[in-house]
């Protein structure tokens, strides 16, 4: 059974591939961005999230984990994504905020902040 660092690092690894990434979730497992109002439920509402995205910004990968706290079941760590925006042409440089939740190997919930600000101007046209 994986733990929690072991799902995040999962779906983090294979944001580009969405089918992966979402795999790790609980069948009612949530990925949340409230301040961006984004909510998935279960795999297959957090792989088409990851698709739409990847759509706007095809080169949107995680790097640069860091840890800070780490159990069997929560983990809470930040990560980082810089990656030109299509419609835009700006770069997306981006910190997240990740606090995961696991149940019996699965994602329960991974909530997620970011600096809306930086997001904005990347994904605005001037």
């Amino acid at each position: 059974m994986k733990s929690a660092s072991e799902l995040l690092e999962a779906y983090l690894n294979n944001v580009a591939t969405p089918k992966v990434s979402a795999a790790q979730f609980a069948e009612d497992g949530v990925l949340e961005l409230p301040w961006v109002n984004a909510h998935a439920q279960g795999p297959a509402a957090v792989e088409k999230l990851l698709t739409g995205l990847l759509a706007k910004v095809p080169d949107f990968r995680f790097k640069n984990l860091t840890y800070f706290i780490q159990t069997p079941d929560k983990v809470a760590a930040e990560y980082h994504v810089e990656a030109k925006v299509l419609a835009t042409g700006k770069i997306y440089k981006q910190t997240y905020a990740g606090v995961l939740h696991a149940e019996n190997g699965k994602i329960k919930l991974l909530h997620e902040t970011l600096d809306t600000l930086a997001a904005s101007k990347a994904f605005s046209k001037d």
